[in-house]
């Protein structure tokens, strides 16, 4: 499959089939409108058993509640010994790694769907998290990492009396 290129006028990046083209375009597209305000980026691309770019990417989910900002990544086949979480400047990394495991011995692998390699997602956090307070918990190949919202940040709303 040949290389695709982004539109005429847009920074020169190249993909090596059609859905990484469409993702960098729909990051491109985010990017645009809600700028760097949270969103998470994706890092670490490697090169697949037939010469294209893949990305071993987890899948994540952030939600916001009101004491909280909670995330969920799966990382199937991982140990928590293997997962790093770290935090920096107020971005939290996720980086770990699923190594490709066999025994040398005659065998013909007829489909290969399974994704290896090492894999890092940033996620900036708001200005509402207090940093000191993150937790994390992993289970059955599940991270769930919880954020607490700073207490000053977690005053309720209230109406306000427009007057003549």
């Amino acid at each position: 499959m040949g290389i695709i290129k982004k539109a005429e006028g847009l920074p020169s990046k190249t993909y090596a089939d059609p859905f990484s083209a469409f993702r960098g375009e729909m990051d491109r597209m985010f990017e645009n409108v809600f700028g760097d305000r949270g969103l998470p980026e994706l890092t670490t691309p490697r090169t697949s058993v037939w010469g294209g770019t893949e990305m071993v990417v987890p899948s994540m989910d952030v939600r916001e509640t009101d004491d909280a900002v909670e995330l969920t990544a799966e990382l199937p086949g991982l140990d928590e010994k293997e997962v790093d979480l770290s935090i920096a400047n107020g971005v939290l990394t996720l980086k770990g790694e699923k190594k490709y495991e066999h025994e040398e011995k005659d065998e013909n692998v007829h489909v290969m769907e399974r994704r290896y390699g090492s894999f890092m997602r940033r996620f900036r956090l708001p200005e509402t998290v207090d940093q000191d307070t993150i937790d994390a918990k992993f289970d059955k190949g599940v991270l769930k990492v919880t954020m607490p919202k700073r207490e000053e940040t977690k005053k309720p709303e209230r109406k306000i009396k427009i007057g003549k």
